[in-house]
């Protein structure tokens, strides 16, 4: 049943399901029908929306999806969502239980910790699937032995409370030109497999990154995180990409005020910004509590399809934009996406702030609406502020 959860303030992002649909059938088509896709929705789909992003990547084939945490992961669970999840993160042993009972995939990343999911798992009746995580050269989680290895298999194997499933590492620099470090991690990789029983294992090395570009390193399933979202996994290789990306997010809000100030006076916290001739202020609901940053001041929205710059400094709720011409309340304003002829990206936001892409969309708080469309049409709308109303 569609969910079109009211919010009372004009400011929302915009998740264009379709675009992101069109990424999976890409991505699918790229790597191949033998090869599994994952579709990554940690982070509330970085920001996206977890479980609506789950739902259309699934439909297009996704065929296992990708969380960091267990919470995200009971999460989906709870608004529905059946089919295989992987925590890709560190799963505290006292908790592989609930990880069991409810059917989700945990990563093993030592014998240390196998041994003592194994004390807990004592009273549970269901067996715990995991996928064993090895450490090639990312220095995260994962072990690095051989030895380490046969020991974590060996207890798998003594014990019908476990199974492993799944084998995966990370590449560090998959996105990088320079492939001398993803090389000796993939060597590593197959190296540190080949005496598991990887016909029985779900094998996966390739991030969006790896998986874009290294098509014939795939073994038999990617992680699809930061591309589905239609962001390329950095500027450095955006120009190697096989096909193209759609973005997926955009950012919205509209004029609350449109005022006149007169040559010399001020606008916002420290008086900043002085107008050097009279001109049109107009104030929007945004601020940095949504994730619209104090950095950003002096950065450019779109009204009317062209570029105008925020005025002083970026409150907590609220900024002021110096305006080309009066607009009425109500005129709609991009911070993100397109308008017109223009638009303001992801990267370029990115860009301003000295970071990448992905910290742009997580940075976008639960304070703001998700709006969820396909080809147009508002499918739901995703308000945390409010309680369920349903």
């Amino acid at each position: 049943m569609m969910s079109l959860k009211p919010f009372y303030r004009k400011t929302w992002a915009e998740i264009d399901l379709t675009a992101l649909k069109e990424n999976v059938r890409n991505m699918k088509r790229h790597i191949g029908e033998h090869v599994h896709l994952m579709a990554v929705v940690k982070a509330n789909a970085y920001g996206h929306g977890d479980a609506q992003v789950a739902k259309a990547a699934l439909a297009e084939g996704a065929s296992i999806l990708a969380v960091a945490l267990l919470d995200e992961a009971l999460s989906l669970r709870a608004q529905g969502i059946e089919e295989p999840i992987l925590v890709l993160g560190a799963v505290p042993p006292e908790y592989a239980g609930i990880a069991a009972e409810k059917r989700i995939t945990v990563t093993g990343y030592s014998a240390g910790w196998l041994k003592d999911v194994l004390g807990f798992l004592g009273e549970t009746e269901a067996s715990l699937e995991y996928h064993l995580k090895i450490d090639t050269g990312m220095g995260r989680l994962g072990c690095k032995t051989e030895e380490e290895i046969k020991e974590m298999m060996e207890m798998t194997e003594s014990s019908d409370k476990l199974n492993c499933t799944g084998v995966f590492t990370h590449f560090a620099t998959a996105d990088e030109k320079d492939t001398d470090y993803f090389d000796m991690q993939l060597d590593r990789f197959k190296e540190l497999i080949s005496p598991l029983p990887l016909d029985r294992l779900m094998v996966h090395s390739s991030n969006s990154a790896a998986g874009l570009r290294f098509r014939e390193q795939l073994f038999n399933a990617v992680r699809f995180g930061i591309g589905m979202y239609g962001l390329a996994p950095s500027t450095e290789i955006k120009d190697e990409l096989p096909f193209r990306l759609r973005e997926v997010f955009s950012l919205h809000t509209e004029l609350t005020h449109v005022k006149k100030i007169k040559k010399g006076e001020s606008v916002s916290y420290g008086a900043t910004y002085t107008a050097k001739r009279d001109e049109w202020i107009g104030t929007v609901p945004v601020g940095y509590a949504d994730g619209w940053l104090r950095r950003l001041a002096g950065t450019e929205v779109l009204i009317d399809g062209k570029r105008q710059k925020i005025a002083g400094r970026i409150c907590m709720d609220q900024f002021m934009i110096s305006l080309a011409e009066e607009y009425p309340v109500g005129t709609k304003v991009t911070l993100i996406g397109k308008q017109k002829d223009e638009w303001i990206s992801v990267d370029e936001i990115a860009q301003h702030l000295q970071t990448i892409n992905y910290e742009i969309t997580c940075m976008i708080s639960s304070r703001v609406p998700r709006m969820f469309l396909e080809n147009g049409s508002i499918m739901e709308i995703r308000n945390p502020i409010l309680p369920d109303q349903s």
